[in-house]
């Protein structure tokens, strides 16, 4: 697919959709619930190439912001996470050949798909990738099989397109939509259209920039299953982008950490969640429980702020400032005497379908509701059974579930990622 030119729809004169807007009749607009659910089913990826790789070594200077990034990424989906502005995104644009890099090279499958001292950029139609953008990008002008259809590969009867716009249409769940337009979709359905014409192109690396963010939560966890089952038989580089951490660890298996342009930490999602290392990562990661922390020996230190000494088993490292624990791992006993246990009340609340949030005031009773140390998460079946207990609570910090934090991570990335292009340069070489 040349990204570029669905990249210029988005710019498509809205005179044109009005128009066709105004010779709609209400019997050329299906009702979603005439459509029949149908069982999702995994659509079978070939990528071009048995070699899965994708190194990305790259600088773009922008105003007020420098990305600044080195990471590879093999056949195993990579999740990027970090705030809005970190340059997630722009790392997808700059691999599809929607931005050019100021400096640095981009490789997939051995193939160089930029690099600044050798004058290469190869164009978007030639990197075989597939974006998925958060806006879609359909063809206004175009059926919803039409724009499937662009994706496929060249060269295939008109039976054979028809077979197999028909079967991505079943299996993103929009059977009977062939012959209506962008404009006579929901969002959700858009963004449906743009997955299938995405993986309709068997491109060699699958980009996803927000691909469920326009769906509803059942249509969302209906697209992310087949998504999961799909990535399963494909053999390509997948990367990303999510704002939903729960989503970036259902679907990978490996993370990247992206924080005002640079990589703060890169490996295997269990790892980057349950051993975060900095501040920084553990925030971005979901964690919400900080305290700045001094060493008292090496297995007890202060959280100045929870007004605490905690035991500690894991080794204190060396740039250590803060101490923190995941909302989902404070626990709660009917005794006071084991490890890192301490007597609390209840400030405040706040619930979802399936949690409680619990906010907790350590040794006193709150004198409001944003008067609070510590915030545990736990399931209503939970709530329902600790509600009623007198106060004070006893509240657990295990020490296996402790986080020792650095502070400071800037000069520890710069090492990091030295080491990392020390590493691609020698691959490269070989």
């Amino acid at each position: 697919i040349s990204l570029g030119v669905i990249t210029g729809v988005n710019y498509w004169s809205e005179s044109k959709i009005k128009k066709r807007r105004a010779k709609k009749t209400e019997k050329q607009i299906i009702d979603v619930r005439s459509v029949p659910v149908v069982k999702t089913q995994p659509l079978r990826l070939n990528s071009q190439t048995n070699s899965q790789s994708l190194l990305v070594d790259i600088q773009k200077k922008l105003p007020g912001f420098l990305l600044d990034v080195c990471f590879n990424a093999n056949n195993k989906p990579l999740g990027l996470l970090g705030g809005s502005g970190a340059g997630k995104s722009m790392i997808l644009r700059c691999v599809a050949g929607l931005e050019t890099p100021t400096k640095g090279r981009i490789v997939l499958n051995g193939r160089v798909l930029f690099d600044a001292q050798q004058k290469i950029n190869l164009p978007s139609r030639d990197r075989h990738v597939g974006y998925l953008f958060q806006n879609y990008a359909l063809f206004p002008h175009m059926t919803v099989a039409e724009n499937i259809a662009f994706g496929l590969p060249k060269g295939l009867s008109s039976t054979e397109i028809k077979q197999q716009v028909e079967a991505y249409l079943l299996a993103v769940q929009l059977p009977g939509y062939g012959k209506r337009y962008p404009e006579e979709l929901s969002g959700g359905q858009q963004q449906r259209v743009a997955l299938a014409r995405a993986l309709a192109s068997q491109p060699d690396a699958l980009l996803l920039d927000e691909a469920f963010s326009a769906l509803d939560t059942h249509l969302r966890h209906q697209i992310e299953t087949l998504v999961i089952a799909t990535l399963k038989h494909y053999q390509g580089v997948t990367l990303l982008v999510t704002h939903n951490l729960e989503e970036a660890y259902r679907i990978c298996q490996n993370l990247l950490v992206v924080d005002d342009g640079v990589i703060l930490t890169h490996g295997l999602k269990h790892d980057i969640f349950e051993y975060s290392t900095s501040v920084r990562v553990a925030q971005l990661t979901g964690c919400k429980n900080f305290s700045q922390a001094v060493i008292i020996d090496n297995r007890k230190i202060e959280a100045i702020e929870w007004g605490c000494s905690l035991d500690i088993i894991e080794p204190i490292p060396e740039y250590f400032s803060h101490v923190g624990i995941r909302a989902h791992q404070i626990t709660f006993s009917e005794e006071s005497n084991e490890p890192n246990t301490f007597p609390c009340w209840l400030a405040a609340i706040s619930e979802t379908q399936h949690r409680v949030t619990l906010y907790l005031k350590l040794y006193q009773p709150a004198k409001n509701a944003f008067d609070y140390h510590l915030q545990a998460e736990v399931f209503k079946e939970k709530w329902r059974e600790i509600k009623n207990r007198s106060f004070p609570w006893q509240v657990c910090l295990q020490p296996s579930r402790l986080l020792l934090l650095e502070g400071s991570y800037k000069s520890k990335v710069k090492s990091q990622k030295s080491k990392v292009r020390k590493k691609s340069k020698v691959k490269s070489q070989k």
